[in-house]
């Protein structure tokens, strides 16, 4: 099958080699040369642009930062035209990428003005699960545009869900993601106050991933430097999943909780953590990194 790969970023490369290496015909794409180097030294096809990229494609996937790239690539922007007027009709859009549910409706109605299918498939997992293609997908769509997806996601994930119509996989992550951004803050906290005292900060977290307190930041991405190995926050807190991502999800999930009525306090506080973490400069680290917030200083 000719898929059209756009975003390569941490996520959206290891998806799309893993496309490839299940014998698809990938032509890919993203305005960073350096992504694009990379990928094709691993055998990835890269076209000269978005619009080429999608040239006969009868899938296109979009692994984007946020809402505005999204309706950007598909819509337009600064009258340009958007990629949905180079789009076969019939052709799928994938849309993997976390936004707001609202973008993913407006662009979903303007595809099938087109002729064109989507789903939104958001993910979640990290750059392993990426890698490994285990993946959880959240889709948000009809039940004929997920069968139509199903053999694809089933090669970059384990798990996939159908939420609901199409906004709804948005809505499952954003979920996801509030409650992954709280317990990491609150995982950082308990360690930071556990090393501070004395303890250490393996053992620490051993006896709270088996005891009522184990979550996932225990279990696969500890926050703290030597726990886990392949975690970023032993490799300097590089790669994985930035703190500048994390805080636009968090942002997200308050902008809907307003809309929605529903009280989200913890949320509002992650948010606030994050955001301060940020302003500190750590943007660009990965979102484990809020743990040098909650250290003793001195």
């Amino acid at each position: 099958m000719h898929i059209a790969f756009i975003g390569l970023g941490n996520m959206g490369g290891p998806m799309a080699l893993n496309l490839q290496k299940a014998g698809h015909d990938v032509r890919a794409f993203d305005l960073s040369k350096p992504a694009c180097d990379k990928l094709a030294a691993d055998g990835l096809k890269i076209a000269q642009d978005a619009t080429a990229a999608v040239q006969g494609a009868e899938v296109v996937i979009s692994m984007l930062p946020a809402s505005q790239h999204v309706e950007g690539l598909f819509l337009g922007r600064d009258g340009q035209p958007g990629l949905l007027g180079a789009i076969a009709k019939g052709a799928l859009v994938i849309d993997s990428s976390t936004i707001a549910a609202a973008t993913s409706q407006k662009v979903a109605k303007a595809a099938e003005a087109a002729g064109i299918a989507f789903i939104d498939a958001p993910v979640s997992g990290g750059t392993g699960g990426a890698i490994a293609g285990t993946l959880t997908f959240m889709v948000g769509g009809s039940e004929a545009n997920l069968e139509r997806a199903r053999p694809l996601l089933e090669k970059m994930g384990a798990n996939i869900f159908h939420a609901g119509a199409v906004g709804a996989g948005q809505t499952a992550k954003i979920c996801n993601n509030m409650l992954l951004g709280i317990l990491m803050a609150g995982t950082s906290e308990a360690i930071a106050l556990g090393v501070a005292n004395g303890l250490d900060p393996k053992v620490l977290s051993e006896i709270m991933r088996r005891s009522s307190g184990g979550n996932w930041a225990l279990e696969k991405y500890n926050p703290f430097p030597g726990v886990h190995e392949n975690a970023p926050a032993s490799k300097g807190y590089a790669g994985g999943f930035g703190t500048d991502l994390m805080l636009k999800d968090l942002g997200l999930a308050q902008e809907n909780a307003t809309a929605m009525r529903a009280s989200t306090p913890l949320g509002g506080l992650a948010r606030s953590i994050y955001a301060a973490h940020s302003l500190a400069g750590h943007g660009g680290e990965d979102f484990s990194s809020v743990i040098k917030m909650l250290q003793k200083k001195g």
